[in-house]
Protein backbone atom coordinates (compact mmCIF):
# COMPACT_ATOMS: atom_id res chain seq x y z
CA UNK A 1 0.00 0.00 0.00
CA UNK A 2 2.95 2.23 -0.76
CA UNK A 3 1.60 5.50 -2.45
CA UNK A 4 4.60 6.70 -4.06
CA UNK A 5 2.98 8.85 -6.83
CA UNK A 6 -0.32 8.45 -5.61
CA UNK A 7 1.12 10.63 -2.69
CA UNK A 8 -1.21 13.81 -3.54
CA UNK A 9 -5.00 14.52 -3.04
CA UNK A 10 -8.14 15.44 -5.50
CA UNK A 11 -10.28 18.50 -4.60
CA UNK A 12 -13.69 17.48 -5.22
CA UNK A 13 -16.87 19.53 -5.37
CA UNK A 14 -18.62 20.41 -2.26
CA UNK A 15 -21.85 17.95 -1.45
CA UNK A 16 -24.28 21.36 -1.31
CA UNK A 17 -25.42 20.60 -4.49
CA UNK A 18 -27.28 17.38 -3.10
CA UNK A 19 -29.14 19.11 -0.10
CA UNK A 20 -32.84 19.67 -2.14
CA UNK A 21 -32.60 16.07 -2.59
CA UNK A 22 -31.86 15.21 1.27
CA UNK A 23 -34.90 18.05 1.55
CA UNK A 24 -37.36 16.99 -0.86
CA UNK A 25 -36.16 13.37 0.23
CA UNK A 26 -37.32 14.02 4.28
CA UNK A 27 -41.07 15.37 2.82
CA UNK A 28 -41.96 12.71 1.15
CA UNK A 29 -40.72 10.09 3.78
CA UNK A 30 -42.38 11.90 6.05
CA UNK A 31 -45.46 12.07 4.34
CA UNK A 32 -45.21 8.49 3.42
CA UNK A 33 -44.62 7.47 7.15
CA UNK A 34 -47.99 9.56 8.11
CA UNK A 35 -46.07 12.30 9.87
CA UNK A 36 -47.49 14.25 6.93
CA UNK A 37 -50.43 13.86 5.01
CA UNK A 38 -49.91 12.87 1.08
CA UNK A 39 -52.47 16.20 0.59
CA UNK A 40 -50.51 18.26 2.40
CA UNK A 41 -46.91 16.97 1.06
CA UNK A 42 -46.47 19.71 -1.70
CA UNK A 43 -43.71 17.93 -3.52
CA UNK A 44 -44.62 14.55 -5.40
CA UNK A 45 -42.05 13.09 -7.61
CA UNK A 46 -43.92 11.03 -10.35
CA UNK A 47 -42.69 7.39 -10.34
CA UNK A 48 -41.43 7.76 -13.90
CA UNK A 49 -39.37 10.64 -12.54
CA UNK A 50 -38.17 8.13 -9.70
CA UNK A 51 -37.02 5.88 -12.15
CA UNK A 52 -35.00 8.12 -13.94
CA UNK A 53 -33.56 9.70 -10.71
CA UNK A 54 -32.77 6.74 -9.99
CA UNK A 55 -30.61 5.44 -12.58
CA UNK A 56 -28.70 8.84 -12.40
CA UNK A 57 -27.99 8.89 -8.46
CA UNK A 58 -26.75 5.25 -9.33
CA UNK A 59 -24.55 6.20 -12.19
CA UNK A 60 -23.35 9.31 -10.36
CA UNK A 61 -22.97 7.18 -6.89
CA UNK A 62 -20.60 4.46 -8.60
CA UNK A 63 -18.56 7.21 -10.65
CA UNK A 64 -17.77 8.53 -7.36
CA UNK A 65 -17.03 5.23 -5.57
CA UNK A 66 -14.80 4.99 -8.25
CA UNK A 67 -12.30 7.83 -7.36
CA UNK A 68 -12.04 6.65 -3.83
CA UNK A 69 -9.04 4.37 -4.42
CA UNK A 70 -7.09 7.21 -4.97
CA UNK A 71 -8.34 9.14 -1.33
CA UNK A 72 -7.87 5.24 0.10
CA UNK A 73 -4.21 4.35 -0.86
CA UNK A 74 -2.95 8.14 0.00
CA UNK A 75 -4.39 7.31 3.64
CA UNK A 76 -3.13 3.88 3.64
CA UNK A 77 0.30 5.44 3.91
CA UNK A 78 -0.49 6.81 7.02
CA UNK A 79 -3.01 4.48 8.48
CA UNK A 80 -4.52 0.90 8.91
CA UNK A 81 -7.42 -0.11 6.78
CA UNK A 82 -9.80 -0.67 9.86
CA UNK A 83 -8.45 3.06 10.81
CA UNK A 84 -9.53 4.46 7.43
CA UNK A 85 -12.69 2.43 7.63
CA UNK A 86 -13.90 3.40 11.10
CA UNK A 87 -12.98 7.11 10.64
CA UNK A 88 -14.55 7.65 7.40
CA UNK A 89 -17.89 5.50 9.30
CA UNK A 90 -18.18 8.40 12.02
CA UNK A 91 -17.17 11.04 9.93
CA UNK A 92 -20.50 9.91 7.88
CA UNK A 93 -22.67 9.37 10.73
CA UNK A 94 -22.18 12.80 12.45
CA UNK A 95 -22.47 14.15 8.33
CA UNK A 96 -25.87 12.10 8.12
CA UNK A 97 -27.41 13.94 11.62
CA UNK A 98 -26.31 17.41 10.38
CA UNK A 99 -28.16 16.92 7.10
CA UNK A 100 -30.86 14.87 8.54
CA UNK A 101 -31.02 15.82 12.12
CA UNK A 102 -34.37 13.22 12.75
CA UNK A 103 -34.64 10.41 15.41
CA UNK A 104 -35.63 7.31 13.67
CA UNK A 105 -38.80 5.54 15.37
CA UNK A 106 -38.97 2.09 14.94
CA UNK A 107 -42.43 0.22 16.53
CA UNK A 108 -41.45 -3.15 15.99
CA UNK A 109 -37.79 -3.48 17.60
CA UNK A 110 -37.32 -6.92 15.55
CA UNK A 111 -36.60 -4.68 12.43
CA UNK A 112 -33.44 -3.52 14.27
CA UNK A 113 -31.88 -6.70 13.28
CA UNK A 114 -32.20 -5.86 9.56
CA UNK A 115 -30.11 -2.59 10.15
CA UNK A 116 -27.52 -4.12 12.41
CA UNK A 117 -27.54 -6.84 9.48
CA UNK A 118 -26.90 -4.22 7.10
CA UNK A 119 -24.09 -2.30 9.00
CA UNK A 120 -22.68 -5.82 9.87
CA UNK A 121 -22.51 -7.35 5.76
CA UNK A 122 -22.48 -3.55 3.76
CA UNK A 123 -19.80 -1.68 5.91
CA UNK A 124 -17.90 -4.43 7.69
CA UNK A 125 -17.40 -7.00 6.51
CA UNK A 126 -17.49 -5.80 3.00
CA UNK A 127 -14.97 -3.51 3.38
CA UNK A 128 -13.12 -5.42 5.83
CA UNK A 129 -12.83 -8.21 3.14
CA UNK A 130 -11.97 -6.33 0.36
CA UNK A 131 -9.32 -4.63 1.93
CA UNK A 132 -7.70 -8.36 3.19
CA UNK A 133 -8.17 -9.80 -0.43
CA UNK A 134 -6.08 -6.84 -1.30
CA UNK A 135 -3.16 -7.99 0.73
CA UNK A 136 -3.15 -11.46 0.20
CA UNK A 137 -3.82 -12.01 -4.18
CA UNK A 138 -3.08 -9.06 -6.65
CA UNK A 139 -5.37 -6.16 -7.04
CA UNK A 140 -6.33 -7.87 -10.94
CA UNK A 141 -8.32 -10.61 -9.62
CA UNK A 142 -9.72 -8.60 -7.17
CA UNK A 143 -11.07 -6.24 -9.59
CA UNK A 144 -12.63 -8.85 -12.05
CA UNK A 145 -13.94 -10.50 -8.48
CA UNK A 146 -16.01 -7.30 -7.39
CA UNK A 147 -17.15 -6.51 -10.84
CA UNK A 148 -18.87 -9.68 -10.24
CA UNK A 149 -20.91 -8.21 -7.28
CA UNK A 150 -24.11 -7.25 -9.49
CA UNK A 151 -24.29 -11.25 -10.19
CA UNK A 152 -24.23 -11.87 -6.70
CA UNK A 153 -27.00 -9.60 -6.10
CA UNK A 154 -29.31 -10.99 -8.21
CA UNK A 155 -28.53 -14.38 -6.97
CA UNK A 156 -29.16 -13.78 -3.55
CA UNK A 157 -32.15 -10.81 -4.35
CA UNK A 158 -33.87 -13.13 -6.65
CA UNK A 159 -33.89 -16.16 -3.64
CA UNK A 160 -35.72 -13.70 -0.97
CA UNK A 161 -37.70 -11.35 -3.21
CA UNK A 162 -39.39 -13.33 -6.32
CA UNK A 163 -41.03 -10.05 -7.60
CA UNK A 164 -37.29 -8.80 -8.46
CA UNK A 165 -35.92 -11.58 -10.88
CA UNK A 166 -33.00 -11.31 -13.51
CA UNK A 167 -33.46 -11.67 -17.27
CA UNK A 168 -31.68 -12.91 -20.06
CA UNK A 169 -30.46 -9.65 -20.97
CA UNK A 170 -28.76 -9.36 -17.26
CA UNK A 171 -27.04 -12.11 -18.06
CA UNK A 172 -25.81 -11.04 -21.51
CA UNK A 173 -24.84 -7.67 -20.52
CA UNK A 174 -22.50 -8.93 -17.35
CA UNK A 175 -20.74 -11.24 -19.99
CA UNK A 176 -20.07 -8.59 -22.14
CA UNK A 177 -19.29 -5.99 -19.09
CA UNK A 178 -17.04 -8.97 -17.72
CA UNK A 179 -14.69 -9.32 -20.11
CA UNK A 180 -14.26 -5.83 -20.29
CA UNK A 181 -13.64 -5.31 -16.92
CA UNK A 182 -11.14 -8.56 -17.50
CA UNK A 183 -9.24 -6.41 -20.11
CA UNK A 184 -8.91 -3.82 -17.93
CA UNK A 185 -7.29 -5.88 -14.74
CA UNK A 186 -5.50 -8.10 -16.97
CA UNK A 187 -4.00 -4.88 -19.64
CA UNK A 188 -0.15 -6.01 -19.59
CA UNK A 189 -0.73 -9.18 -17.72
CA UNK A 190 0.05 -12.07 -19.47
CA UNK A 191 -1.65 -14.42 -17.30
CA UNK A 192 -4.20 -14.64 -14.74
CA UNK A 193 -2.11 -15.83 -11.32
CA UNK A 194 -4.79 -17.72 -8.87
CA UNK A 195 -4.36 -17.31 -5.33
CA UNK A 196 -6.91 -19.42 -3.10
CA UNK A 197 -7.50 -17.78 0.07
CA UNK A 198 -7.25 -13.72 -1.23
CA UNK A 199 -9.38 -14.35 -3.99
CA UNK A 200 -11.95 -16.68 -1.65
CA UNK A 201 -12.15 -13.35 0.41
CA UNK A 202 -13.00 -11.06 -2.60
CA UNK A 203 -15.74 -13.59 -3.38
CA UNK A 204 -16.86 -13.74 0.21
CA UNK A 205 -16.91 -9.98 0.17
CA UNK A 206 -19.35 -9.81 -2.79
CA UNK A 207 -21.59 -12.28 -1.19
CA UNK A 208 -21.92 -10.01 1.74
CA UNK A 209 -22.43 -7.46 -0.68
CA UNK A 210 -25.17 -9.10 -2.28
CA UNK A 211 -26.87 -9.94 1.41
CA UNK A 212 -26.87 -6.51 2.24
CA UNK A 213 -28.34 -5.60 -0.85
CA UNK A 214 -31.18 -8.01 -0.26
CA UNK A 215 -31.50 -6.39 3.39
CA UNK A 216 -31.79 -2.94 2.06
CA UNK A 217 -34.38 -3.68 -0.33
CA UNK A 218 -36.25 -4.86 2.26
CA UNK A 219 -35.95 -1.74 4.38
CA UNK A 220 -36.48 0.01 1.81
CA UNK A 221 -40.79 -1.52 1.64
CA UNK A 222 -40.95 -0.01 5.27
CA UNK A 223 -40.53 3.27 3.56
CA UNK A 224 -38.27 4.82 6.59
CA UNK A 225 -36.58 8.15 5.43
CA UNK A 226 -33.66 7.08 3.79
CA UNK A 227 -31.11 9.60 5.39
CA UNK A 228 -31.92 8.29 8.82
CA UNK A 229 -31.92 4.83 7.38
CA UNK A 230 -27.94 4.83 6.15
CA UNK A 231 -27.36 6.91 9.49
CA UNK A 232 -28.61 3.47 11.54
CA UNK A 233 -26.72 2.00 9.58
CA UNK A 234 -23.34 3.34 10.21
CA UNK A 235 -24.13 3.27 13.99
CA UNK A 236 -24.02 -0.01 13.49
CA UNK A 237 -21.02 -0.18 11.53
CA UNK A 238 -19.12 1.81 14.10
CA UNK A 239 -20.73 -0.57 17.01
CA UNK A 240 -18.66 -3.48 15.05
CA UNK A 241 -15.97 -1.91 13.92
CA UNK A 242 -14.80 -0.95 18.06
CA UNK A 243 -14.26 -4.75 18.65
CA UNK A 244 -11.77 -4.88 15.50
CA UNK A 245 -10.14 -1.59 16.94
CA UNK A 246 -9.37 -3.18 20.42
CA UNK A 247 -8.20 -6.62 18.97
CA UNK A 248 -5.49 -4.78 16.47
CA UNK A 249 -4.80 -2.64 19.48
CA UNK A 250 -5.17 0.30 17.18
CA UNK A 251 -3.72 3.95 18.15
CA UNK A 252 -4.24 7.42 16.35
CA UNK A 253 -1.24 9.82 15.60
CA UNK A 254 -3.11 12.79 15.60
CA UNK A 255 -0.24 14.70 14.23
CA UNK A 256 -0.63 13.04 11.01
CA UNK A 257 -4.08 14.97 10.67
CA UNK A 258 -2.30 18.30 10.60
CA UNK A 259 -1.16 17.42 6.67
CA UNK A 260 -3.97 19.12 4.47
CA UNK A 261 -3.83 15.69 2.42
CA UNK A 262 -5.35 13.93 5.20
CA UNK A 263 -7.91 16.18 6.41
CA UNK A 264 -9.29 16.70 2.94
CA UNK A 265 -9.01 13.05 2.10
CA UNK A 266 -11.21 11.82 4.63
CA UNK A 267 -13.57 14.57 4.23
CA UNK A 268 -14.43 13.15 0.44
CA UNK A 269 -14.60 9.78 2.00
CA UNK A 270 -16.56 10.29 4.66
CA UNK A 271 -19.16 13.26 3.65
CA UNK A 272 -18.89 12.31 -0.03
CA UNK A 273 -18.38 8.70 -0.57
CA UNK A 274 -19.87 7.73 2.79
CA UNK A 275 -22.58 9.38 3.69
CA UNK A 276 -23.43 10.93 0.30
CA UNK A 277 -22.84 7.90 -1.26
CA UNK A 278 -24.63 4.93 0.66
CA UNK A 279 -27.54 7.71 1.02
CA UNK A 280 -27.93 7.84 -2.50
CA UNK A 281 -27.22 4.28 -3.68
CA UNK A 282 -29.74 3.05 -0.63
CA UNK A 283 -32.16 5.84 -2.13
CA UNK A 284 -31.63 4.14 -6.13
CA UNK A 285 -31.99 0.57 -4.25
CA UNK A 286 -35.52 1.67 -2.78
CA UNK A 287 -36.60 3.42 -6.58
CA UNK A 288 -35.09 1.47 -8.99
CA UNK A 289 -34.52 -2.02 -7.24
CA UNK A 290 -31.40 -3.97 -6.09
CA UNK A 291 -30.41 -5.98 -9.58
CA UNK A 292 -30.67 -2.49 -11.57
CA UNK A 293 -29.03 -0.86 -9.02
CA UNK A 294 -25.72 -3.16 -8.73
CA UNK A 295 -25.04 -3.31 -12.55
CA UNK A 296 -24.01 0.55 -11.94
CA UNK A 297 -21.15 -0.96 -10.46
CA UNK A 298 -19.38 -1.45 -13.97
CA UNK A 299 -18.98 2.14 -14.32
CA UNK A 300 -16.31 2.12 -11.54
CA UNK A 301 -13.51 -0.15 -13.59
CA UNK A 302 -14.26 3.15 -16.51
CA UNK A 303 -13.64 5.73 -14.09
CA UNK A 304 -10.60 3.86 -12.59
CA UNK A 305 -9.01 4.22 -16.38
CA UNK A 306 -10.04 7.68 -16.56
CA UNK A 307 -8.58 8.57 -13.42
CA UNK A 308 -5.16 6.21 -13.80
CA UNK A 309 -4.60 8.81 -16.69
CA UNK A 310 -5.75 12.24 -15.51
CA UNK A 311 -4.00 11.68 -12.02
CA UNK A 312 -1.40 8.88 -11.83
CA UNK A 313 -0.33 9.73 -15.64
CA UNK A 314 -0.32 5.79 -16.86
CA UNK A 315 -1.02 5.50 -20.43
CA UNK A 316 -4.09 4.88 -22.23
CA UNK A 317 -3.97 1.48 -24.29
CA UNK A 318 -6.07 -0.44 -27.05
CA UNK A 319 -6.89 -2.79 -24.60
CA UNK A 320 -8.49 -0.58 -21.56
CA UNK A 321 -10.25 1.75 -23.98
CA UNK A 322 -11.84 -1.73 -25.48
CA UNK A 323 -12.21 -2.89 -22.53
CA UNK A 324 -13.96 0.67 -21.34
CA UNK A 325 -16.29 0.24 -24.30
CA UNK A 326 -17.18 -3.28 -23.55
CA UNK A 327 -18.27 -2.41 -20.04
CA UNK A 328 -20.52 0.27 -21.25
CA UNK A 329 -22.14 -1.80 -23.92
CA UNK A 330 -22.47 -4.50 -21.10
CA UNK A 331 -24.18 -1.82 -18.95
CA UNK A 332 -26.63 -1.11 -21.56
CA UNK A 333 -27.72 -4.45 -22.56
CA UNK A 334 -28.30 -5.17 -18.80
CA UNK A 335 -30.44 -2.24 -18.45
CA UNK A 336 -32.62 -3.10 -21.78
CA UNK A 337 -36.31 -3.42 -21.23
CA UNK A 338 -37.12 -7.15 -20.68
CA UNK A 339 -34.37 -7.25 -18.52
CA UNK A 340 -36.18 -8.49 -15.23
CA UNK A 341 -39.11 -10.74 -14.85
CA UNK A 342 -41.93 -8.74 -12.85
CA UNK A 343 -44.57 -11.00 -10.98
Amino acid sequence: HQPSKLDTWVRFPSPAFLLPIFKWHAESDRRKVGIRSEEKGGIEMKEEKKQILGHVLACGTQMMWGATFVSTKVLLAYFLPVQVLFTRVVIAFLMLWILYPHSLKIVDKKRELAFAGAGLFGIVLYFMLENTALTMTYASNVGIIVACAPFFVAVIVGIFFKNEKPGVNFFIGFVIAIIGIAMISMNGAKSLHLNPKGDMLAFTAMISWGCYSAVIKKIGEWNYPTAAVTRRIYFYGMVFLIPVLIGQKVSWDMTQFQRPEIILNFLFLGVGASAMGFFLWNLSTKWIGAIKTSVYIYVSPVVTVVLSVVILHEKMTVVSVSGAVLILLGLIVSQKKRNFVKK
